[in-house]
């Protein structure tokens, strides 16, 4: 029988991101969210007027990706894109719908954090410090 592979941080770390994102893509659910649609939803309430270039870019998705995942967004009453005719800047922005669809999303992921924190306190701890060190403070 072979020996195991040495523990690899990054694949456990890889593991450990695949278990909660399946839990939060089932949480998500009952509110008709993936974990990709509430990104842009938060995306699109965090920089009200992102135009469809910068919501592709910062969600790591084609331009035209972007433009379905909108339209779908503003038939669903969750976004208004004030000027939707071509050659016009976009203006996206959540609605009220959407405001509050991420307010719920937002108890979601709260009761995750609480899980996680509370069954891995140790490794809640390393997560913050090493995300705290990848944006440090501005001068």
């Amino acid at each position: 029988m072979a020996d195991p592979p040495p523990f690899s941080p990054t694949i456990g770390l890889l593991t450990v991101s695949r278990v909660w994102e399946a839990a939060l893509t089932e949480a998500l659910k009952p509110l008709g969210l993936t974990t990709r649609k509430y990104g842009l939803l938060g995306h699109i309430r965090g920089m009200p007027g992102i135009s469809f270039s910068e919501l592709a870019r910062r969600s790591r998705i084609t331009v035209q990706s972007a433009h379905t995942a909108v339209a779908a967004f503003v038939e669903a009453g969750l976004v208004d894109d004030g000027t939707a005719h071509a050659g016009a800047a976009s203006t996206l922005h959540t609605t009220a719908a959407g405001d509050a669809l991420l307010a719920r999303a937002a108890e979601v992921v709260a009761r995750l954090d609480t899980d996680f924190a509370t069954q891995h306190p140790g490794l809640t701890d390393a997560l913050r410090a090493y995300v705290a060190g990848l944006f440090p403070p501005s001068p």
